[in-house]
């Protein structure tokens, strides 16, 4: 069983540097750095309930922290545009349908789903470049940022206050595990992200079944196959299809428009 005091020193510690860490912790999650900093605002939240911290400077800290980040990532986002948006969805497991999922919300709501971004994890790593990369100003870039990281840090610091004899309990139960509960949260982990990368391949594998070539497509065209092709193309809208046969969906309307798509011939998606 782990030392009181040493938990206290760790309390005290948290207490005495609580506004610079938090302020640390923050920038360095919003840098795409991978330190979650949920259980920081819930143990502040729950500090801020004691009266061992203060929940202006406490707020103060996490806007400033994100809205320094998120501006370094707009500016990337205005000057390396797609690029800065693939590198970041790279480190995703998902990182096929990252940027076109964010660039749907995005065109859907524009510079108002920076209010809920924080909240969602891939939305969040990708928001401020692509605020950036679509030459919206940065003053209103700054207000919507400004507002959603306030919500964000607001609302968790909230649950810590709310729920701080939670915490309390949670922590002295966390400390009497030890290392059996680190061993546990990593083996878990391993096993999410072993499932998340067998979806990944068994989607790839299908795909490369399915696939045909652009030379495929044409050869059939021609030959007079009733083909159903669907042009996936989203923000060329403007630009010719290229296939006169081909009708164009965007990927977020698929589903509304399903109807459109017939079910007695062989569909063919076309995507860039």
């Amino acid at each position: 069983m782990p030392d009181p005091r040493a938990m206290q020193e760790t309390i005290a510690f948290v207490e005495r540097h609580g506004y610079l860490l938090l302020f640390s912790w923050v920038l360095a999650e919003q840098s795409a750095i991978p330190l979650p900093s949920i259980p920081l605002l819930l143990a502040t939240g729950a500090l801020i309930r004691q009266h061992r911290l203060e929940l202006l400077p406490a707020v103060l800290c996490c806007v400033s922290a994100a809205l320094i980040a998120d501006s370094i990532w707009f500016e990337l986002g205005r000057r390396r545009g797609r690029r800065v948006l693939r590198m970041l969805c790279r480190v995703s497991l998902e990182p096929d349908s990252c940027v076109r999922q964010t660039e749907n919300a995005f065109v859907k709501y524009g510079l108002r789903c920076l209010l809920v971004s924080k909240f969602i994890p891939g939305l969040n790593a990708v928001a401020a470049p692509l605020a950036g990369n679509s030459t919206r100003a940065y003053r209103r870039f700054l207000l919507y940022d400004a507002a959603g990281a306030t919500l964000w840090c607001l609302a968790y610091l909230s649950l810590g206050w709310l729920f701080s004899e939670q915490l309390e309990t949670l922590l002295t139960l966390t400390s009497r595990m030890g290392s059996g509960l680190l061993f546990l949260a990593v083996a878990l982990f391993a096993l999410w992200i072993g499932w998340k990368y067998w979806q990944r391949r068994r989607f790839f594998k299908q795909l490369d079944i399915a696939r045909i070539t652009p030379e495929e497509l044409r050869d059939r065209l021609r030959a007079g196959e009733d083909v159903f092709v669907i042009d996936l193309r989203h923000g060329e809208s403007n630009s010719p299809s290229g296939i006169p046969q081909a009708t164009r969906i965007a990927p977020n309307q698929l589903a509304e428009r399903g109807r459109e798509i017939p079910r007695d011939r062989e569909v063919v998606l076309f995507c860039s």
